[in-house]
């Protein structure tokens, strides 16, 4: 597989591979955050609903924590790949999985011994606080389940088991989804019932791909005794795993400031907005599953030295990119007032939304080559650019937008201000980008010099 991937097919050939099963696999997770959000509010019971809701903040966390040592942890192994170094690319896996393990339990204990005042932190009152309990609980109990579960979908992918990691993440899916009206309505669990069947949808993804680990993966490896890895290692998964991690907390924090922005101008604007960024997330997840489809190439042919290859997958992915976003942008701007009003048919909703949704994904192009370059960045190791374009779309650049735009523009300056953060950090990429790779570009892509794994 392997070899096949990175060395004998086309470029092109090898991205769409590696990509299409990558986004077949958000899009499924998108369909299930759906349908989770409908057999909860199929219940009628709006402190329900409310409760759930408040859980939020604590899966994006445990996403955030599994993605340290997914994405740190994949980008590693490609470059490892690259360099043909097998033996550590099965410590680099082995030390993934089990930290992970470990992490995820620690951060389980935490919450359920800060269970109360996270919950009240989180907004919980006192008709909410029981069903916002025992959702928390669960996902808490969970913890190390759900962080392992983005590790081994990312380091499969990262040696190009692309299509086995969807499997296991729509398996994980498909049984979420089957649990929750089961567990939510039928035995009348409720908020526990949702969380249940989200932990033990994670649970069979973590036992399905752990199996194709031990049966179909050349490199990878669960062995405890090769845990231990170098001191420059653990630096690169950390390096490069935490600023990923930041983007999540950044997605939810940004959606904070917008509502408090919005505010002012009535909870229908709010509502609208919720409902915009949920449309226009299918259109963002299509590119970014598209963009972290090509990082196991990025970091394999950047560890293997190979300059023609992977200036070959840099304009590929590139032209690419801009395409499907071009395409995109234009599809659901035309569509905007379909897909507002099939959330919400209320005429008030549906004109702010419909603005609102073409502001959010009119700079779509510019989202992809942001988020592009950062993948890039974080493929090939450079900790610092990744750091910088990590928190930079959704936070510092985003906050200075917003701050300035809503004070000039008030109303359409809060609406426009992701469009305009999107633009300046797509400009911010390309400067780091032409500055990283400029001279290493240059060069002839037959000539080899030594690119360390770890910078």
């Amino acid at each position: 597989m392997e070899k096949t991937i990175f060395q004998e097919k086309k470029i092109s050939k090898a991205y769409i591979v590696l990509s299409l099963p990558l986004v077949m696999s958000m899009v499924v997770s998108l369909v299930y955050n759906l349908a989770d959000t409908f057999f909860v509010a199929q219940t009628n019971n709006t402190d329900l609903v409310a409760g759930v809701s408040l859980g939020a903040p604590i899966f994006t966390l445990l996403m955030a924590f599994g993605n340290i040592f997914a994405q740190g942890g994949s980008s590693l192994i490609s470059r490892l790949l690259g360099q043909q170094d097998k033996d550590n690319v099965r410590r680099v896996s082995s030390f993934s999985f089990y930290t992970a393990i470990i992490t995820g339990a620690v951060i389980g204990i935490l919450l359920l011994l800060l269970r109360t005042p996270a919950l009240y932190m989180l907004g919980a009152t006192g008709q909410t606080i029981a069903h916002a309990s025992a959702y928390y609980t669960w996902l808490a109990i969970g913890a190390p389940v759900i962080v392992l579960s983005f590790v081994h979908s990312n380091l499969l992918r990262a040696e190009g088991l692309s299509k086995e990691s969807m499997s296991g993440s729509v398996l994980g899916t498909v049984v979420n989804i089957v649990l929750d009206p089961i567990l939510i309505s039928v035995l009348g669990m409720g908020a526990a019932g949702a969380a249940i069947a989200t932990v033990i949808g994670y649970l069979c993804t973590d036992v399905f791909l752990a199996v194709i680990v031990y049966k179909k993966s050349p490199n990878l490896s669960m062995q405890p005794k090769e845990i231990r890895i170098r001191g420059s290692f653990v630096g690169q998964i950390l390096g490069i795993g935490i600023p990923a991690a930041l983007v999540n907390v950044l997605q939810s924090i940004s959606v904070i400031l917008t509502n408090q922005f919005l505010l002012p101008y009535g909870n229908e604007t709010i509502a609208a907005m919720g409902i915009a960024m949920k449309v226009s997330m299918i259109a963002l997840l299509v590119i970014v599953g598209f963009c972290f489809g090509g990082s196991p190439l990025f970091g394999y042919y950047y560890g293997a030295n190979n300059r023609e290859r992977l200036q070959a997958c840099f304009r590929f992915s590139f032209r690419f990119l801009i395409v499907i976003a071009a395409i995109l942008t234009v599809l659901v701007c035309i569509a905007a007032p379909v897909l507002i009003r099939g959330m919400m048919d209320q005429e008030s909703i549906i004109m702010h939304g419909t603005l609102m949704l073409r502001w959010q994904v009119l700079t779509m192009i510019f989202v992809a080559i942001n988020t592009l370059i950062t993948i890039i960045c974080q493929s090939t190791g450079k900790i610092i650019p990744s750091f910088i374009l990590s928190i930079s779309r959704q936070g510092f650049v985003f906050v200075i937008v917003l701050l300035i735009t809503s004070n000039l523009f008030g109303y359409g300056g809060v609406i426009r201000a992701q469009a305009i953060a999107d633009i300046i950090s797509a400009v911010m990429a390309v400067v780091i980008f032409a500055k990283v790779f400029g001279s290493y570009l240059k060069t002839d892509g037959e000539q080899k010099i030594a690119v360390p794994v770890s910078e």
